[in-house]
């Protein structure tokens, strides 16, 4: 064959390539898009509190000593109680303005927050931090394991449950059997309740009685099926 020649079958042979590159998929016909969930009430096991200081001083340097003391005294307390969880939150000093927009003073704020697994020594160990700092509030939620656990679970639960869906599907539209294209697992749960405790004004505190609740945990299952004819 002459060079000219294979040069021209070189030529020829290129848009035959490209097209058959740029063809479509085949589209798919008797597709069917599901949804199916499973759900589950979980005790709450894991308490979060924030406990707080206000302190205010004609000096900067006044508010952040009395801010500090009640502060790491409080994390010290909360460090002998067995299984309880202690860190230090927001610590700011502010100065304070009268009307005139003239220096009256300082306000500072230090907080704490508290977790533990274990309510009954938790609510005993707030009870006698009050009496030195105010609580903000306690929020109650699942450990990090525990809602794992539970997702897991109920991830065989919502694939049964899409199963049993798809075969109810492909019953009704007379397929004689169905295959899966696409199958998107997720997951969440609501939000946990909120206890709040009005601010102390003795110096002995009587532990609060807490009510973790439940979180609602659900897995959904999204896929699409294709019935078979």
């Amino acid at each position: 064959m002459k060079p000219f020649q294979h040069m021209l079958l070189a030529v020829l042979f290129v848009p035959g390539a490209i097209a058959f590159a740029a063809e479509p998929a085949q589209p798919r016909y008797n597709t069917v898009t599901l949804q199916s969930q499973a759900q589950r009430e979980v005790a709450n096991d894991l308490l979060t509190a924030t406990l707080y200081v206000e302190v205010n001083d004609a000096t900067a340097a006044g508010v952040a000593n009395a801010v500090n003391t009640r502060v790491n005294e409080a994390l010290r307390a909360a460090r002998e109680v067995k299984g309880a969880r202690v860190r230090s939150g927001t610590n700011r000093t502010f100065p304070v303005y009268s009307k005139g927009n003239q220096l009256q003073g300082w306000r500072g704020r230090g907080e704490i927050v508290l977790e533990a697994r274990d309510f009954e020594a938790a609510a005993g160990l707030l009870g006698a931090l009050q009496s030195g700092l105010q609580l903000s509030g306690i929020r109650f939620s699942l450990a990090p394991g525990t809602r794992r656990a539970a997702e897991n679970e109920l991830v065989a639960e919502a694939i049964a449950a899409f199963k049993e869906r798809a075969e109810i599907v492909r019953a009704a539209l007379g397929g004689r059997g169905y295959r899966l294209q696409h199958l998107a697992i997720g997951g969440g749960g609501a939000p946990a309740p909120r206890f709040g405790v009005a601010r102390a004004a003795a110096a002995e505190v009587a532990a609060p009685e807490l009510e973790a609740g439940f979180t609602t945990i659900t897995v959904t299952a999204n896929g699409t099926i294709e019935l078979l004819e």
